[in-house]
């Protein structure tokens, strides 16, 4: 599998997002989980919480440091990944698939179409 997958869009931050129906769902990029080392704790927000695009909505911590992440869009969440919270190792193992963090319900579609596509984000990772 790519380390970009082609279906998802991207934001600056290195969060993925994947449109599914009326909702989304977003985690960290393959890049990002091998900038940070191993991830030993995922500090999540919970269901019902508004997120507000490029701010902070929680944090990973690995073995070298703790690093915020910035939700790529504003919306409220859904759904909180509770597999993180016994197994943050799976940002490593899996950042695509089994370590999703968040399912959101977006409030300004728009900001859907100011994310990356693949290319691009794979155009700003290979110049960092």
């Amino acid at each position: 599998m790519s380390q970009v997958p082609k279906e998802l869009t991207y934001s600056k931050e290195h969060v993925w997002v994947k449109k599914e129906d009326n909702q989304v769902r977003i985690g960290v990029t393959h890049f990002a989980q091998e900038e940070l080392g191993d991830i030993v704790f995922a500090e999540l927000p919970e269901a019902g919480d508004e997120l507000t695009a490029n701010e902070p909505f929680g944090n990973v911590e690995s073995v070298k440091t703790v690093s915020e992440l910035y939700a790529p869009i504003s919306g409220q969440v859904v759904e909180v990944n509770a597999n993180l919270d016994d197994s943050p190792e799976l940002v490593n193992e899996s950042p695509y698939e089994k370590a999703w963090m968040l399912l959101i319900k977006p409030s300004k579609e728009a900001e859907l179409d100011e994310l990356m596509q693949a290319e691009q984000y794979e155009e700003m990772i290979s110049q960092e």
